[in-house]
């Protein structure tokens, strides 16, 4: 027995030995991959999914359940994690705060008072005394708390003895850029204490017209000698203006990356930014000039057609302004133009290097010398779609310049107005049905989820009685949300065609830009325009966090 139980220990003891080894080198190799994945792992980009979601998201199948939300559209100045580009110095105005005004008020402390019983006797403000305009400007302190106000003008008459009106610029808290607004409005004062002033009564958004000074708005399609002098005032002037390469010497010796028409035409606006902004973004990583197509094709998602709709110009939707400042471009057309009219006249031709293949990095790119580096996308979808350069190692390296693009300004103009008419002071409600509502499938819930009924009772809970509330939303019947009315000032976007039509501002400056033929308000502008004013209400109300409990991308993916 003795000898029987020798002969068996080294067995147990080598059995013992080989499961320690196994589960050391199971634990070491378990902390070699994780340090791999670390080491390796990066941060997304600044936008709502990873390029690897997108990927999936943009060549899916009609019945996948992961679907393109085109409800809400984000660009620059709605990111927190978009870089805020810095203020031109001919736009940088201290904002006009509490402490300004009593600085303002020290020095016309030496200024003669009048006694009560003079005041009395006054029937006529005077409004260019600067004290009536310190009284305007703390008001407007009080009253808007989610504006900035940057800039006054000195006061004017307005249709009675004891009015003016006032005009000033302004931005919102909640816009990320540094676009100013311009308000006017009509006051009537009386007088207070020690013949001080005080506002009796404040009219709405736009009411002090004597205020409103005309503007000149300069030349919209090409910079030339006959372009029209804008006024000195830049920050209200939309320079939509298409820049020149100039001499033949200066589009030689610029580098350039042209990217061909891919499958990304007539896709998602989405869809649209995503590819753009990867172009862009390696244009900027390569230290090149990005030749760009302002043409653009309007998905049959957004256009009154439902067909998809060529021609559409990228100033109706984008800050071509802001994006000439921010990122090195030039317009297709002026580009090919000089380019053939260099290769006609030199019989050394441009160097030019053809890229056919995705799969050709921005890295490899990085140290070529040729003038122009020319991606094509022949390859069949989803190979030719432009996203597909900033995949797979290149996204360590192409960062999409979300900072360089901004809504149109001309857009934004809308939202403004719509923002003021309502005073700065509304909540929201986001109603998302349309192709949602009708799916059963992945939404089961949402139809009866986003009905009046429901969104009333729902609304109740968050929002106060009497309110402003704004309603975005793809419904497209107007009466739908006629049962809120009984309980809030239901505002659509709709109620403010006027905006818009034919008569507005609007209407005649995208017309300029269309070679004088009307610009259609399709629904990707809409879009655009409840966007940002869902983003400015003080409280908000999402169909996918509030409304229902339906998963925002379809069943199964909450």
């Amino acid at each position: 027995m003795k000898e029987s139980e020798l002969s068996t220990e080294p067995i147990g003891q080598n059995l013992i030995k080989l499961i320690s080894n196994l589960c050391f080198s199971v634990f070491v190799f378990s902390v070699l991959i994780f340090t791999v994945i670390a080491i390796t792992y990066q941060p997304p980009d600044p936008w709502l999914e990873s390029a690897p979601a997108l990927t999936k998201l943009f060549t899916q199948t009609e019945n996948a359940t992961f679907q393109d939300d085109n409800s809400v559209l984000k660009t620059g100045e709605d990111l927190v994690a978009a870089a805020t580009p810095a203020v031109p110095p001919a736009m940088a105005l201290n904002p006009i705060t509490e402490t300004v005004i009593e600085k303002s008020e020290e020095k016309l402390s030496n200024l003669s008072v009048k006694s009560d019983s003079e005041c009395e006797e006054l029937s006529v403000v005077n409004c260019s005394d600067p004290r009536l305009l310190i009284t305007v400007e703390r008001f407007n302190l009080k009253t808007f708390k989610s504006i900035v106000f940057l800039e006054y003008q000195t006061p004017v008459n307005g249709s009675r003895p004891d009015e003016c009106d006032v005009a000033w610029r302004f931005r919102n808290k909640k816009e990320k850029s540094w676009r100013k607004y311009r308000d006017f409005r009509r006051f009537r004062f009386g007088y207070g204490e020690n013949c001080t002033y005080k506002i009796v009564h404040a009219n709405g958004w736009h009411s002090g017209t004597n205020a409103r000074r005309p503007r000149i708005r300069p030349n919209a399609t090409r910079t030339g000698a006959h372009a029209k002098l804008a006024p000195p005032m830049r920050d209200e002037e939309i320079n939509d203006t298409i820049p020149t390469l100039g001499s033949e010497m200066n589009f030689r010796k610029g580098r350039y990356l042209y990217y061909a028409r891919g499958g990304d035409y007539c896709k998602g606006m989405n869809h649209y930014l995503w590819s753009f902004l990867c172009g862009l973004g390696e244009a900027m990583y390569l230290n090149r000039t990005f030749v760009m197509d302002l043409s653009l094709c309007l998905s049959s998602t957004y256009s009154s057609s439902h067909k998809d709709e060529e021609g559409k110009d990228f100033r109706f939707y984008f800050d071509f302004e802001h994006l000439k400042e921010e990122a090195s471009i030039v317009e297709e057309s002026e580009f090919l133009r000089d380019w053939k009219k260099w290769d006609r006249s030199h019989k050394r031709k441009v160097p030019v290097k053809k890229v056919t293949t995705h799969k050709v990095t921005p890295m490899q790119l990085k140290k070529d010398k040729s003038t122009i580096i020319w991606r094509q996308f022949d390859a069949p979808e989803p190979e030719n779609y432009w996203y597909r350069v900033c995949e797979g190692q290149a996204a360590k390296y192409i960062q999409r310049p979300w900072h360089a693009l901004w809504k149109s300004k001309r857009l934004m103009n809308i939202v403004t107005d719509i923002s003021g008419r309502m005073d700065w002071d509304f909540d929201a409600v986001h109603v998302v049905r349309g192709e949602k509502a009708q799916n059963k499938q992945l939404w089961p819930h949402l139809d009866a989820d986003t009905s009046p009924d429901a969104i009333l009772m729902k609304v109740k809970e968050m929002v106060q009685p009497w309110r402003n509330l704004y309603i975005a939303t793809n419904e497209p019947f107007y009466n739908y949300f006629d049962k809120l009315r009984s309980q809030y000032k239901v505002h659509l976007l709709d109620d403010y065609k006027e905006l818009w039509s034919n008569t507005s501002e609007w209407y005649n400056e995208t017309m300029t830009l269309n070679d004088g033929k009307p610009v259609e308000f399709d629904g990707y502008m809409r879009v655009a325009v409840d966007t940002e004013v869902l983003y400015r209400a003080k409280t908000r109300v999402e169909t996918f966090y509030n409304l229902t409990k339906d998963c925002k991308d379809g069943i199964n993916t909450c």
